[in-house]
């Protein structure tokens, strides 16, 4: 988006936690690594945090670390890749990782089972939105600067019938793309679409970074959505 910030320094916080590595087995048997920031208040509500095209895991760390102050722990996970694959079908084949995250969330004895949340930014959004559909113990959702179509990862349908389950959907008004999407997506929705807009022009953790309130915002729509 043309600047450069960083992200970690632009949310200081005084909670202790810090994420350790988990690893965790998708449907096909490969060993996934993720990033576990753990509450000392348990069992607790616990969050998914998906991200962008070629960033890392590591990009969603001081949400992580905000979450953890209002007791929600968190999974920051990896895309399989850094690249868009040639095929659409395998680029959505990327969620199994977002569906074996919500799996190990829910088999952990920390973890409340039903109040288990998702966040993706842009691609990881997308991901995320498609996950969610098939798996009712995800009970809230959050979308940063989602796509109606992302190289065939279409959403439209999906958010559908995600049905009565609550989603916020964050995007900046100068980006175009973004903001068509979150307008689409809350007209006629089936279940309750907050929607929080910005000014900065920025997209995905980029967006999260140039403006602290829409981290508060996230944090706070999961405390009144995972039952905090």
């Amino acid at each position: 988006m043309g600047f450069a910030v960083c992200f970690a320094c632009a949310f200081p916080t005084t909670a202790h936690a810090a994420g350790r590595a988990v690893q965790f087995r998708a449907d096909d048997g490969r060993v996934l690594t993720g990033l576990m920031t753990e509450v000392s208040q348990r069992p607790s509500a616990a969050v998914v945090l998906v991200p962008m095209l070629g960033k890392p895991k590591d990009d969603w760390q001081a949400v992580a670390q905000r979450l953890a102050e209002a007791n929600i722990a968190a999974l920051a996970i990896d895309l399989p890749g850094t690249a868009v694959p040639e095929e659409p079908a395998a680029l959505m084949a990327w969620q199994a990782d977002v569906r074996a995250a919500i799996a190990y969330l829910s088999s952990r004895p920390d973890v409340r089972p039903a109040s288990i949340g998702l966040a993706g930014a842009s691609l990881g959004a997308n991901l995320a939105a498609v996950a969610a559909v098939a798996d009712p113990r995800v009970r809230s959702l959050v979308l940063v600067s989602p796509s109606l179509d992302y190289r065939g990862v279409r959403i439209e349908a999906p958010m559908r019938q995600f049905g009565a389950r609550p989603a916020l959907l964050v995007a900046s008004l100068h980006d175009p793309y973004a903001a068509r999407t979150v307008r689409d997506l809350s007209k006629e929705a089936p279940g309750p679409r907050e929607v929080r807009w910005s000014e900065a022009p920025a997209h995905g953790m980029r967006l999260l970074a140039a403006e602290p309130d829409l981290v508060r915002a996230l944090v706070e729509w999961f405390q009144r959505t995972l039952g905090q």
